[in-house]
């Protein structure tokens, strides 16, 4: 497998999906590229970097084709962030009724990495943008990679609004090393905040449009539907498209099923979402009532945030469950039933894990 670490696992080869499990995650502050989640749709492009042409065009004033190099003459930022996929914890819904035809991720489906790059406001503002002139619109992301689907073959894309182009980062190095190429070497979007099917990999063309993009994975995969819809009888027109990310949280020790001696113990988690995390809450009781945890200092506005709390629990059985709460006082729902899909997307129900102690 390419470039992974042995704990790294994979749903799927040709495509390549997989990652690793929770204690490799709670592991690292930052997720080591050898670990970070793969989700690919398709092929992985082997590119040439000096062969490579980013196009941007559309609704621009200048169309430009740019190389790595004129990319690297660019200002270049940095940025620390968490990507997930929408389908992230959806073995869970399972339980609840079919998922027909979507890899059945459990918490595998995210990572954190430092990221470095030029900002997208920065190549706009060579072809001619002005973002906070402009009002309206799309940024449509196309990559360089080939997917079949359906007897036809396309670039997998995606589009996020022109208000949310400001937070972007076109990506070549990931902690500290350009891009592997399972991860979009040589540059990639970044989308933080938002579902990962945003951050388009292998990018080799920006559009700036009136609409959204017409992409299969824009206008059909990546919508959500509410717990009542089914797919048979789906209204796709109606769904939204997937964007920001809910609040989130992880448990990440001790592991589920965990038999622990009776005494002390630590409870350490992962909190994120497409706004600040401000607060996580800790049951051991399975939510009867809750307690506080520690959070860790924030490493940047997209990044995960690190939390803890330490037990005093005597012989028993206990089921841990966790609840983040984010800057606009959201929180994750307490119940899976809130937001099951048939399509499994965006589990932010609170995670659970069932311990023995004594």
């Amino acid at each position: 497998m390419i470039g992974k670490h042995p704990a790294f696992t994979a749903y799927l080869s040709d495509p390549l999906n997989g990652g690793v499990p929770l204690v490799e995650l709670g592991a690292h502050p930052l997720t080591p590229n050898d670990r970070f989640f793969v989700r690919s749709h398709g092929d992985i492009p082997m590119l040439s970097p000096s062969a490579y042409r980013l196009r941007v065009d559309g609704r621009v004033r200048v169309h430009l084709e740019l190389s790595l190099p004129a990319l690297a003459a660019l200002p270049q930022h940095e940025l620390t962030a968490v990507l997930q996929c929408a389908g992230n914890r959806r073995v869970e819904l399972l339980a609840l009724g079919d998922i027909p035809d979507e890899i059945l991720w459990d918490t595998e489906g995210v990572s954190s990495a430092h990221w470095s790059g030029v900002r997208l406001s920065d190549v706009l503002a060579l072809a001619g943008i002005d973002l906070p002139r402009f009002e309206t619109g799309h940024i449509a992301f196309e990559g360089l990679d080939t997917i079949q689907k359906d007897d036809q073959t396309f670039p997998y894309g995606g589009s996020i609004p022109l208000d949310k182009a400001g937070d972007v980062l076109l990506a070549t190095h990931m902690n500290g090393d350009p891009l592997p190429p399972e991860h979009g070497f040589p540059l990639r979007a970044l989308v933080p905040g938002w579902i990962g099917a945003r951050s388009v990999k292998w990018l080799g063309r920006i559009s700036v449009q009136d609409t959204p993009s017409d992409n299969y994975y824009q206008t059909r995969a990546y919508r959500h539907f509410a717990p009542y819809d089914r797919k048979e009888t789906a209204d796709w027109s109606a769904a939204p498209m997937l964007g920001e990310l809910p609040v989130n949280s992880l448990i990440t020790a001790p592991a589920a099923n965990a038999n622990l001696p009776a005494g002390e113990i630590t409870v350490q988690g992962l909190a994120w979402g497409g706004r600040p995390v401000e607060r996580v809450d800790l049951s051991t009781d399975g939510g009867a009532t809750w307690g506080s945890t520690q959070l860790a200092p924030a490493d940047g506005r997209w990044n995960w945030r690190r939390w803890s709390a330490r037990l005093h629990l005597p012989a028993g059985n206990y089921e841990l469950t966790a609840r983040a709460w984010d800057s606009a006082a959201n929180t994750q729902p307490d119940q899976l039933a809130v937001v099951w899909n048939w399509k499994g997307y965006m589990n932010n129900a609170c995670h659970r894990a069932r311990i023995q102690i004594g």
